[in-house]
């Protein structure tokens, strides 16, 4: 199985190479989970359902953190050297020192489209995922990341959204206080 993940990504950070196009994904590497987060934000005082809406906001917050929160978790026991330092793709950012399984990119982004998704917010939910999508493109892309380090990202992810929405339910007395403090 290590090959063929080895193989894909290989091929993926083969394409590099275009400085157009290297520039736009190390950009998008770079900045593209702040900007998910910001988007995130802003809807804080959208749409014509406001309570629903900042249910929802809270929960892909609280996903996001609990995902970053498994992948510390599994960081203690998989300490798997990033694809650059075993050979099979050419780096184009700075190295990392931390290990590369799962994707803490992958997990943010995908985080953020669960909770819309699982939240039923199906046209959020979609730009978010496309969004998380090419995030954890853009991370193999430059060489950072195997395949299954973003797809062990986004299985932390969906764990992460599923544990919220089982324990975070709307119009609870803990989802008015949180909602109306934020």
């Amino acid at each position: 199985m290590y090959e063929l993940d080895a193989a894909i990504t290989g091929w993926i950070n083969s394409l590099s190479g275009n400085s157009l196009v290297d520039h736009v994904l190390i950009a998008i590497s770079n900045i593209g989970v702040p900007l998910l987060i910001l988007a995130v934000a802003a809807q804080w005082w959208s749409g014509s359902e406001r309570a629903n809406t900042r249910h929802v906001l809270v929960a892909a917050g609280l996903t996001f953190l609990i995902g970053l929160g498994i992948n510390q978790i599994i960081l203690l026991f998989d300490h798997r050297i990033r694809p650059y330092d075993a050979g099979i793709t050419r780096l184009l950012i700075e190295r990392s020192s931390d290990p590369s399984f799962p994707s803490d990119h992958a997990t943010a982004s995908f985080a953020i489209a669960a909770a819309f998704l699982i939240h039923k917010l199906p046209k959020r939910g979609l730009f978010f995922l496309m969004s998380a999508i090419l995030v954890s493109f853009s991370r193999v892309y430059i060489g950072t990341h195997y395949v299954s380090d973003v797809m062990g990202g986004a299985l932390t992810a969906l764990v992460a959204a599923i544990l919220v929405k089982t324990l975070y339910k709307p119009e609870t007395r803990v989802d008015r206080f949180i909602t109306s403090i934020l």
